[in-house]
């Protein structure tokens, strides 16, 4: 039986110690399998595919990882004008946004050079550039590891928010199997929200554009920003954003604005993009340099700040996850201390508590 193989082998990040045991299911039933003898046998199990979202400890994983591999996409028509695609979990999520652009289906154009799998898009409801796989999923077809069963999760049974959902906050409960997606019949995009992709394509916000200018136009701002996989660009070896934008309460942001402009000057304000509930989005990338982290900062061998982007944390080739969990908490505290804003890491951290 050949060795496990090091996590580091399977993650963006290429960091991760060993496997205990290692599985790759190509099929619905193998996944579905493979789970429930882990679980019968009460052994810890890590599941994961394209590996862009994970930072893995340098001891690794002792029990099974399961790799999920399944390929297939099925199409059907809608009533209302729409196309649904039902995609496995193992399917590339770039190669796919790169198929329905071609196809003239609108509604994930904004999401295109993200790294993984379609199964990962729920777990941490995926989005950019004004964007979100919430606006346009159907169902998520699910293993409960609570009950065994497989069963079909309707949107408003997924538990939907800013870059989570209810498997990312119940982890041990759900495997992915298949995602459905309801994408329209159209040349053109929605309404742009995101005022940069906007302006690189020349039109007003709110307006709309052409899908592939959308999508070409967003390869072109995150390959700048080191975010789209390229094995000539070490900022690409990264997890994508380290840490989630923080939404804060109305009282928590009077504070963060009566701490800038304390730091940085009368005038300068934070970042500020009302939500609902009477609350307001900031840019952690902004905290993060008005906190004096700059890019590059960190180790030039080991683990750094992008050089293009400072929510990205790179492997420099010689880091190790420890490190980077060290940086990380580096950054968290000093924007901390400044502002008192609580920065939220992104990525799901195996062998490591925040």
């Amino acid at each position: 039986m050949p060795e496990p193989p090091l996590l580091s082998e399977l993650t963006t990040l290429r960091l991760g110690g060993p496997a205990g045991r290692f599985v790759e299911a190509g099929s619905e039933k193998e996944i579905v399998t493979t789970v429930a003898d882990v679980d019968a046998a009460s052994e810890p199990l890590l599941v994961l595919a394209g590996g862009s979202n994970l930072v893995v400890a340098d001891d690794g994983f002792a029990g099974t990882v399961l790799r999920i591999a399944t390929r297939g996409i099925e199409r059907s028509d809608l009533d209302d004008g729409r196309v649904r695609l039902d995609v496995a979990a193992g399917e590339d999520w770039d190669a796919f946004v790169g198929a329905c652009v071609d196809d003239r289906l609108a509604g994930i154009e904004a999401l295109s050079g993200i790294p993984g799998t379609i199964g990962a898009t729920p777990i941490q409801n995926v989005g950019a550039y004004g964007q979100e796989v919430s606006d346009v999923i159907m169902a998520v077809r699910s293993l409960d590891r609570v009950t065994g069963e497989v069963c079909e999760l309707a949107p408003e049974d997924c538990g939907f928010a800013y870059r989570s959902s209810a498997f990312k906050r119940q982890p041990h409960r759900w495997v992915v199997l298949r995602v459905s997606y309801a994408l329209a019949r159209s040349p053109l995009s929605g309404p742009l929200r995101y005022g940069e992709l906007a302006r690189r394509l020349g039109v007003e916000p709110g307006d709309g554009a052409p899908i592939a200018d959308v999508r070409a136009a967003v390869l072109e701002l995150r390959r700048g920003k080191g975010m789209v996989l390229d094995p000539g660009d070490p900022d690409s070896v990264s997890a994508g954003s380290f840490f989630m934008n923080p939404v804060l309460g109305a009282e928590a942001f009077a504070e963060l604005e009566r701490r800038a402009a304390a730091r940085l000057g009368d005038g300068v304000a934070p970042p500020a993009w009302r939500q609902a509930g009477d609350t307001v989005k900031t840019s952690a990338a902004w905290l993060i340099e008005c906190a004096d982290f700059a890019r590059g900062h960190g180790n030039p061998d080991g683990i750094a700040i992008s050089s293009k982007h400072t929510l990205a944390l790179t492997n420099r080739g010689a880091g190790t996850t420890t490190e980077l969990v060290g940086l990380a908490r580096e950054i968290a505290a000093g924007v901390q201390e400044a502002f008192g804003v609580q920065l939220v890491p992104e990525p799901v951290l195996v062998g490591h508590r925040w």
